[in-house]
């Protein structure tokens, strides 16, 4: 397998959540632990054997320390972590049960990686020895700054000959700096090569009709023309971007979602199986496990879109059911459920 590295790049965080489903008001313990777009998708390269390594800013501390060591743990090379700034960003998050949904309070104005500015990483050397490069719309709406950073990165993946993918991953109350998404994120997709996103993010990024995916078993059946006129839209005003990839998502209850993924590629659009996962455990995370496969199956099937788009989206279907940010499986446990049985019968 080639072992040439694949570069993420965004902020991550301490999550606190309160045990066993608690409000923020009943509780006086918090599980700690480590998240971010980038970062989890880092870590789901680093499972399926691949050389992933996540650059952000952190301070120097002990807290940023344990942080790193998190990383390391799964393997992710640390090597291009800048070191500096007040702190580390926090986010505190209430679990989603039946018809309440989770609630997330973030902490995280004045981190070290919202002060980051443009000149501050050494891009041609992170990029030295890698073949591609991955991004995320956070990291654009943290600051006006922080968008700078993504478009000198994307320009530095370009000039060293990488591959460069884009998560949209829209946000809305992080846009905060005078900016709105639709100035800031279209420009630098321009560079891209892969895009990825959910369909109300590509609505509201770029101002598309799409189809609505609106399962409620896992016999439902995508609107494949549908999704075959947005996606040759997309690829119509981004002519660069070689894959678009489509994350659709089924809420029914706050623990009984559907998914499934659309890929275009060279002209055609490829669809996935509709998971049916009841009970869900922790969707957070769980678009960066389609991601972190979809990438995976790109870097090492490239010559087959569908396993690509199969990996990523059973990826996303096993990380409903573990707690936590990181997707916590192997590459051929994923690989089982996208060719075997969904039914979690214990395998003699």
């Amino acid at each position: 397998m080639d072992r040439q590295k694949i570069v993420t790049f965004g902020e991550i965080m301490m999550r606190l959540t309160p045990p066993d489903y608690l409000r923020f008001n009943q509780t006086n313990l918090f599980r700690a632990s480590y998240g971010g777009s980038e970062a989890n998708v880092a870590v789901s390269l680093a499972n399926y054997g691949l050389q992933s390594e996540f650059v952000t800013r952190l301070p120097d501390n002990r807290v940023a320390d344990a942080c790193i060591d998190d990383l390391r743990r799964y393997g992710v090379r640390t090597d291009g972590i800048l070191r500096g700034g007040k702190r580390l960003g926090i986010y505190y998050m209430e679990e989603a049960a039946a018809m309440r949904s989770s609630h997330v309070v973030y902490d995280r104005a004045d981190s070290a990686f919202d002060t980051l500015q443009p000149g501050m990483i050494d891009w041609a050397g992170v990029f030295r020895g890698a073949s591609w490069f991955h991004w995320s719309g956070i990291s654009a709406a943290v600051s006006a700054d922080t968008a700078a950073v993504c478009a000198e990165a994307i320009a530095a993946a370009r000039a060293a000959g990488l591959t460069v993918s884009c998560d949209i991953n829209y946000r809305k109350n992080l846009w905060k700096y005078g900016k709105e998404p639709q100035e800031v994120l279209p420009p630098l997709m321009e560079q891209c090569d892969a895009f990825f996103g959910t369909d109300d993010e590509y609505e509201k990024v770029l101002g598309m009709q799409l189809p609505q995916f609106a399962a409620r078993d896992a016999g439902y059946r995508l609107d494949t023309a549908g999704y075959e006129r947005a996606s040759a839209q997309v690829a119509a005003r981004f002519p660069r971007c070689r894959s678009i990839v489509f994350g659709l998502r089924s809420v029914l209850s706050a623990n009984h979602h559907l998914i499934s993924g659309t890929l275009y590629t060279g002209g055609r659009l490829l669809s996935a199986r509709v998971y049916d996962i009841d009970p869900v455990v922790d969707c957070v995370g769980v678009g960066d496990a389609f991601v972190g496969g979809l990438l995976y199956g790109m870097a090492a099937h490239p010559g087959d879109a569908q396993f690509a788009l199969d990996f990523g989206t059973a990826a996303c279907a096993l990380k409903n059911t573990v707690p936590g940010d990181y997707n916590q499986f192997t590459a051929a446990e994923v690989e089982q459920l996208a060719r075997g049985s969904v039914s979690g019968r214990i395998a003699r």
